[in-house]
């Protein structure tokens, strides 16, 4: 018999603001946070994107901004998707996030591939000013739950 197809009820919106420090021990606890927050809502973003894509943003505030300040991680799950957004205290914009570098990343080197990575698996990513920096977001798109592992 045909018809119109089940859907999975959205998954209901939530937000997480927590402040890290200003230190690489930040990128497994926002990686952390990152899953369980998705597991624990049963969200349906990729989770493994949403975590490597956190590690990037959070790896890049650490290296990339002065200062022992905290930065913050806000983590967004609405129905449509997620939004992952690392704040710290730099006002400057991120290197390359919204356009491509010019010429290919060197690939024996160990650093430099982060912003490309964001740009490649999110649905969209950017920066905004803040009264106290820039934030630096990435979204991701729920995934149909056909295409999701078991």
């Amino acid at each position: 018999m045909n018809g119109p197809a089940l859907q999975d009820r959205p998954a209901a919106s939530a937000s997480w603001r927590i402040a890290l420090p200003h230190t690489v021990a930040a990128v497994p606890v926002a990686r952390a946070l990152v899953r369980t927050a998705l597991a624990e809502l049963e969200h349906s973003a990729d989770s493994d994107t949403a975590e490597l894509l956190t590690a990037e943003l959070v790896a890049n505030a650490v290296e990339h901004t002065a200062g022992n300040g905290p930065i913050e991680l806000v983590l967004e799950l609405l129905p449509s998707g997620c939004q992952v957004e690392v704040h710290d205290p730099d006002p400057a914009p991120p290197g390359n996030l919204t356009r491509p570098a010019e010429g290919e990343p060197d690939p024996w080197q160990e650093h430099g591939r982060g912003l490309l990575l964001i740009r490649a698996l999110s649905s969209s990513c950017g920066h905004r000013p803040t009264e106290s920096g820039k934030a630096v977001w990435f979204r991701l798109p729920t995934v149909p739950a056909q295409r999701r592992p078991l």
